[in-house]
């Protein structure tokens, strides 16, 4: 059984993705020698690996990950089971009756989004409880600015991967279900996907410049 700064080792690669050893002392607040102890430790259970980076002249660092063992740690809510189901839909019913539960899905889950935003006045506030709503559900999300300012949605975890594997248009169906709850005056666009190989999901958050120039002086 894992305890609990194990746990947050763990958590802490997930959510940061790779990390050194020194900074994973410094995040956890532990002591460099606990800190390799534990890699080590976790290496041997296949739940970590590291890649060695020369960045300047001397040694190189050592940038430690989740390997696919590490990152089955995190739940995947039942997603084999929602992938069978899937597949039986569309053996069942055809591709109009798979497209038909998606788009239940969809609807249901952007009425929820809406309700939760709609009071909110600010794009940035709706993003942060977006966040919040997925972390929720198993996605541990945040919202965070880029350096030239953009808003970002990231997803770290995807609780039906094995599904959406399965069946793309749940991944189609996600970014349209956070169009429809962010509104109209924003653009989304997915700059990193899980399912690509990339080791979380991004979603760039940017406003709608008006169309009128002597409008937008104004505002």
């Amino acid at each position: 059984m894992q305890d609990r700064t194990t746990n947050r080792m763990l958590y802490s690669l997930k959510v940061a993705g790779p990390l050194t050893a020194a900074a994973l002392g410094e995040r956890l607040g532990i002591t460099p020698v606990a800190v390799r102890q534990m890699l080590a430790r976790l290496g041997e259970d296949g739940l970590v690996g590291f890649e060695d980076s020369r960045e300047s002249v001397g040694r190189p660092k050592r940038y430690w990950h989740l390997t696919d063992a590490g990152n089955a740690q995190f739940p995947d809510n039942h997603a084999a089971l929602t992938a069978e189901i899937l597949a039986s839909v569309s053996a069942v019913f055809g591709d109009a009756g798979l497209d038909s539960l998606i788009s239940h899905r969809e609807k249901a889950t952007l009425n929820q989004y809406r309700a939760a935003l709609e009071p909110l006045d600010s794009i940035e506030a709706k993003v942060r409880q977006l966040a919040e709503i997925r972390s929720a559900e198993g996605y541990m999300a945040e919202a965070k600015h880029e350096l030239n300012g953009d808003l970002v949605l990231i997803e770290n975890h995807c609780p039906i991967c094995v599904a959406a594997k399965a069946c793309q248009k749940l991944c189609r169906s996600e970014l349209e279900v956070f169009q429809g709850a962010l509104g109209p005056d924003v653009e989304i666009s997915r700059f990193e996907h899980i399912l690509k190989g990339a080791r979380r999901c991004a979603y760039r958050i940017t406003e709608k410049q008006p169309d009128n120039p002597q409008l937008a002086m104004k505002l």
